[in-house]
C-alpha cells in the first residue's frame, strides 16, 4: 500500500503525477473554510504533507499522528514549529537555491521602480497627466553608483549584489551572522555592522529570515539612523520590520520612499496607509512568483517528500531542534 500524503496547494500536473506514482496523494488546490475540515480528517492517516504558509505547530501535530515528513515549497520556513516537529520525529524540507536569481530580480525591480518613481509615474502617464516636459518634483534618483547596503547576505543577499555590483556598479555593505567570502571578493562587498549600514546606505535591503531575534529588527531607531534620501527595501517577511516605525518615517520624510514585497498581514488591509502613499512602492509578495521558478519549486518539494517517505535523506533537510 502507498504511503498516504496531502498535497495543500495548486500544482503543476508533472508534479502531482511525479508524486503519484509513488503515493497515495490527496489534493487540494487550497485550504479554506470549506476544505480545512477535509483536511484535518485525512491528516489523520496521512505520512507526509507538501505545501505552504500552512502553520504547523503542536495542535497540528496532535491531530496527524502519523506524520513523518512536512515539505515546504519555500525557503523560509517560519511556519514551522521545529522544536514541536523535533519532538514529534517529524522531518522538514524546504526548497532553497532554486529562487534565488528570481527573488533577487524582484528585489532590483523595486529598487529601480522606486527610486525612479515608475508606479507613480505609470499612472501619470495613463491618467492623462502628461502634458508639458516633465517637471522637476517628478525627478527620481539614480541608482548607478550608490551605495546599497544587504543587511542578510545569504544566497538570496549574494544574488543582489551581484547585479547592484555588475550590473550598477554600486558600492556593496553588507550585515550578516558571519562574513561572505563569495561576496566581499567577487562584488567588492564591505562586512560593516548594522548602525554604519543605516548611516550609509543610499539603498538599505532587508533580506534576512524570520527568527525572534530579527522580528522588528529595523524599528525607529533604525530608521532614524537612515539618510533622509534613503530608500528602504523589504524582501524578507513584513515582521522583520515595525510598520509603524515605517509609516512614520516616510510621512515625516525621515527616509525618501520604500519598496515594499512582504507585509505584517497579507494580503495588506484595504484601508493601510502605506497604500495612500506616492512614495512606497507595493508588491503582492511576487519575490519567487514566476512561472518557471514555482514549477521548479514545487517539484523540488516533491522529489523531498517522495525521498523521506522511501526511507531517504530527503535532499533538503531542516535541522530541528
Amino acid at each position: 500500500m502507498k504511503p498516504k500524503v496531502i498535497v495543500y496547494k495548486k500544482v503543476d500536473k508533472k508534479v502531482l503525477d511525479f508524486i503519484q506514482d509513488t503515493l497515495d496523494v490527496t489534493y487540494f488546490e487550497k485550504l479554506d473554510s470549506q476544505t480545512y475540515p477535509v483536511f484535518l480528517e485525512e491528516l489523520k492517516e496521512a505520512q507526509g504533507i507538501l505545501g505552504s504558509k500552512l502553520k504547523v505547530d503542536q495542535e497540528l501535530l496532535g491531530q496527524a499522528p502519523n506524520l513523518k515528513i512536512v515539505c515546504n515549497t519555500s525557503v523560509g520556513y517560519d511556519n514551522l514549529d521545529l522544536s514541536a516537529l523535533a519532538e514529534h520525529g517529524v522531518m522538514a524540507t524546504n526548497t532553497p537555491d532554486i529562487l534565488n536569481d528570481t527573488v533577487a530580480d524582484t528585489i532590483f525591480g523595486l529598487i529601480l521602480s522606486s527610486a525612479r518613481r515608475v508606479p507613480e509615474l505609470d499612472q501619470w502617464v495613463k491618467t492623462g497627466q502628461w502634458k508639458s516636459d516633465l517637471e522637476e518634483k517628478w525627478f527620481g534618483v539614480d541608482v548607478h553608483h550608490k551605495v546599497l547596503g544587504i543587511i542578510g547576505m545569504g544566497r538570496v543577499g549574494t544574488a543582489i549584489a551581484k547585479r547592484a555590483y555588475c550590473g550598477f556598479d554600486m558600492e556593496i555593505l553588507y550585515h550578516n551572522r558571519s562574513r561572505n567570502e563569495e561576496a566581499e571578493q567577487k562584488y567588492n562587498a564591505t562586512y560593516c555592522s548594522l548602525d554604519d549600514l543605516l548611516k550609509q546606505s543610499d539603498f538599505v535591503c532587508l533580506m534576512t529570515p524570520l527568527t525572534p531575534e530579527t522580528e522588528k529588527l529595523i524599528g525607529k531607531r533604525e530608521f532614524e539612523l537612515m539618510k533622509e534620501t534613503a530608500i528602504f527595501i523589504n524582501g524578507s517577511r513584513g515582521k522583520t520590520v515595525d510598520e509603524q516605525a515605517l509609516i512614520h518615517a516616510l510621512k515625516t520624510r525621515g527616509i525618501l520612499g520604500a519598496g515594499l514585497d512582504v507585509f505584517v498581514q497579507e494580503p495588506i488591509e484595504k484601508d493601510h496607509p502605506f497604500l495612500a502613499m506616492d512614495n512606497v512602492v507595493t508588491l503582492p509578495h511576487i519575490g519567487s512568483a514566476t512561472y518557471e521558478t514555482r514549477f521548479k519549486m514545487d517539484m523540488m518539494a516533491a522529489v523531498n517528500l517522495v525521498a523521506g517517505l522511501q526511507g531517504e535523506v530527503p535532499p533538503n533537510l531542516i535541522k530541528v531542534k
